[in-house]
């Protein structure tokens, strides 16, 4: 591929025919269906062509196309496995490579962006891209000063890429619904395309980035490569090695498994009390897991390495202490104390009513991997809290579509709803309420220390789990239901869908 596909028509036409296709191969199974062949088989087959159309599509195109196609990555693990089998394979593709720009392009590009010197400042530079991406792609190299370094340089008409895909894309995002079973990416879509500045301005992000390398420099379980140089369209950052994430979820053992998944939890909490800033893009290419400093040691010693701070939300006080606050009273059963937060935070809009105790019934299922010690993720765990919400006869559903998510929980609610999706593709046995007491606002009742007993959660652990063959609903927020009626001042307006469809998407 010659670079990036900038013509709108190009890209637009290339985009239409996904529904297009989907709808074709639809009418051709029909036919062999007629003429005798198992649904079963035939079914699968169209999902193995769909995602094989879908995904190489998204990655060809990078720009908008790719970064929806990583985001919805992460989510697999709430499909069944008879619709998520053949989509995984190729959904994990995006997560690390993508088509690369060709050499002369990338040497244009550092030219215009470092001056027609650019190779003094390196002593080796690699032409073939180590990772491609959705917007740029990364180089390794030598800086100067002998630092192995990665060099992030962004595709020539990225920006206008970008905007021009996610307004395609969201156009006719319901006709993309089979494509992705049980998920409205709309949601996605435009929140994606509400951040494209950000994404595209490198000062910002190397600005998050040495932020989050100067907090972790000496932190025993977090590695942040330091920002060595920033241009408008180049980035240079120090060089890490590491096993990527994704890989761990394909073959690694139980205890590779664990500790990758406790140093993910640990990172999505402490780095955002640490540095005010939450990493908004945790899919697994953007994690390493690195040796720990003695030799020989096992996972346990692990570190994570994290890339990527292109997408942060700024929350320079932390993460809302209503989140823990919250939490921590539905662990207590304190339905009205619980209700009156969601009210005051625009969770429930003064135009709707609802029993606290229903509110506090569609909230404990979804806590569950807070009320015990260790809690084990699993694909199956998540796609029966999906079945719970999305279910139009269930009460839970119901009650959700009532519910509100307000503008500034909107990031959070989609990192954390991403960062399970991670950890289920993991199976990883997770102490998290450890994770919440260290770090969460108002997780611990005032003046209690993290050892005397995560805000009142121990005792509910023991006293009132549900057994193991109850149903449970998602590792969701209850901010994963939109508004029932018009929208309140600010707030997402869309379609009254399946919760969990608007929470996968956001």
């Amino acid at each position: 591929m010659s670079d990036l596909p900038r013509k709108a028509v190009t890209r637009t036409a290339k985009l239409a025919a996904l529904p297009l296709g989907f709808a074709g191969r639809t009418a051709l199974g029909l036919g062999k269906r007629i003429g005798g062949r198992p649904a079963e088989m035939i079914a699968s087959e169209l999902q193995q062509r769909t995602a094989e159309q879908l995904f190489s599509t998204l990655g060809q195109l990078k720009g908008g196309a790719m970064k929806v196609g990583q985001a919805l990555s992460v989510f697999e693990s709430a499909l069944p496995e008879e619709i998520a089998g053949p989509y995984r394979a190729a959904l994990t593709k995006l997560q690390e490579a993508a088509p690369p720009m060709p050499s002369q392009s990338v040497h244009a590009a550092l030219e215009k962006r470092l001056g027609s010197d650019w190779r003094d400042l390196f002593e080796e530079f690699e032409d073939k891209p180590a990772a491609a991406a959705s917007i740029g792609q990364v180089h390794r190299a030598v800086w100067h000063d002998g630092r192995e370094v990665a060099v992030k340089v962004q595709y020539p008409g990225a920006g206008e890429a970008l905007l021009s895909d996610l307004t395609q894309l969201g156009r006719f995002a319901r006709l993309l619904g089979p494509l992705i079973p049980g998920m409205d990416i709309k949601p996605l879509i435009t929140e994606l395309r509400d951040r494209v500045s950000e994404e595209l301005d490198y000062a910002l992000e190397a600005q998050a980035q040495r932020d989050h390398a100067a907090e972790f420099a000496d932190d025993p379980d977090v590695v942040i490569p330091d920002v060595v140089h920033q241009g408008s369209e180049v980035l240079v950052t120090e060089w890490m090695d590491g096993v990527p994430l994704s890989e761990v979820i394909a073959d690694g053992t139980p205890e590779q498994r664990d500790r990758a998944g406790q140093l993910l939890a640990r990172f999505l909490f402490s780095g955002t009390a640490r540095t005010g800033l939450l990493h908004a893009d945790p899919h697994p290419g953007n994690f390493r897991l690195l040796p720990g400093k003695a030799e020989g040691g096992g996972p346990e010693q692990w570190r994570l390495g994290v890339l990527d701070f292109g997408t942060v939300d700024r929350l320079p006080d932390g993460l809302p202490p209503l989140i823990g606050a919250a939490l921590r009273g539905a662990l207590e059963g304190d339905a009205e104390g619980v209700y009156a937060m969601l009210c005051e935070a625009g969770f429930v809009r003064e135009s709707v009513e609802l029993d606290p105790d229903a509110v506090l019934d569609y909230l404990i299922p979804i806590i569950e991997p807070a009320r015990a010690e260790e809690f084990t993720f699993t694909r199956g765990w998540l796609r029966t809290q999906a079945a719970r919400i999305a279910d139009p006869r269930s009460p839970a559903h119901q009650l959700g579509r009532q519910l509100n998510l307000p503008p500034a929980y909107l990031l959070i609610h989609r990192v954390t709803l991403s960062t399970i999706g991670v950890l289920c593709q993991l199976g990883a046995t997770v102490r998290m309420r450890e994770e919440l007491r260290d770090w969460l606002p108002g997780f611990l009742p005032d003046g209690d220390g993290a050892d005397e007993g995560g805000g009142g959660g121990g005792d509910m652990a023991e006293d009132g789990e549900p057994g193991p063959g109850e149903s449970h609903a998602g590792a969701l927020d209850p901010s994963e239901c939109g508004p029932a009626d018009g929208p309140a001042d600010g707030a997402v307006e869309e379609p009254a869908d399946e919760p969990f469809e608007k929470a996968a998407g956001r």
